[in-house]
């Protein structure tokens, strides 16, 4: 993860800047060591990323996602995205389900929703430094014949 992104999420939510400062210390004065022949090397600074382990890192991630949350917001918005219709009444929309670090994207079946949701995965990983692992997501139809 990028902390510049991480900053700016934390900014764009109202954090006060104290807690920012608090939480750039935290992930910031990070260092790590190899094991090199079973040796560890000098320790070195990191410069991205969040800790395994780390009882904060679950946390900043949440505020991480948060950064998708508002992207696929301003796609459904401006009508780039169609969401999946809930109800009798069909008045819930539903596009994305986030728990940790997985998310389900919940869609219409349209060439228009496959691409917009490429487009916006592909937009988040160039804003958070997270990476989409694309070999292990799947696109699964529910419902929908097979045309």
């Amino acid at each position: 993860m990028d902390w510049g992104y991480l900053e700016e999420v934390m900014r764009k939510m109202g954090f006060p800047s104290l807690w920012r400062k608090w939480i750039n210390k935290c992930i910031g004065t990070a260092t790590a060591s190899i094991l090199v022949n079973g040796s560890p090397t000098d320790e070195f600074p990191l410069g991205r990323g969040l800790r395994q382990g780390d009882p904060l890192s679950p946390f900043l991630f949440l505020l991480a996602a948060e950064g998708f949350n508002v992207l696929m917001g301003a796609l459904n918005r401006n009508n780039l995205f169609s969401g999946y219709q809930v109800g009798n009444s069909g008045s819930t929309t539903v596009s994305h389900l986030q728990f940790a670090d997985d998310t389900l994207i919940l869609g219409a079946k349209s060439w228009a929703n496959i691409w917009a949701m490429r487009a916006i995965l592909l937009l988040f990983q160039s804003m958070s430094g997270l990476k989409v692992n694309f070999s292990k997501s799947c696109l699964v139809g529910v419902n929908v014949a097979h045309s």
